[in-house]
């Protein structure tokens, strides 16, 4: 993602990134980014609730009006209505990944080394 808005803000488009890890998108050095602590593959908000998704929009939309300088960073403060616990399990899908299942036991030590 940062790599094409990059390519079309080249091209003199500009382009708003949301994303659920603003640090990341930072690193990227995106002109403009609007963070929100929301689970994955749910930028906009939960299924469903419109108010959640327009206050995104609107975010983006006013980030993109104000943001003068390369670079702009805005989190957005909205709570998710669900224990973050819950909510990303409910994302999970029910069945394992390929490459997740392929590495399970790596991942696994990984984890193990880094609790200590």
């Amino acid at each position: 993602m940062p790599v094409l808005a990059r390519t079309i803000e080249a091209a003199g488009i500009p382009t708003i990134t949301v994303t659920m890890m603003p640090f990341l998108a930072s690193k990227s050095r995106l002109s403009r980014v609007l963070g929100v602590e929301f689970p994955f593959a749910q930028a906009f908000g939960m299924v469903d609730d419109q108010a959640m998704q327009r206050e995104v929009a609107l975010a983006a939309v006013q980030l993109l009006e104000q943001a003068v300088e390369p670079e702009t960073q805005r989190d957005l403060e909205i709570e998710w209505p669900i224990d973050a616990k819950t909510a990303y399990r409910a994302w999970q899908p029910a069945e394992i990944s390929p490459f997740v299942a392929a590495n399970l036991a790596q991942i696994r030590k990984a984890r193990r080394e880094a609790e200590g």
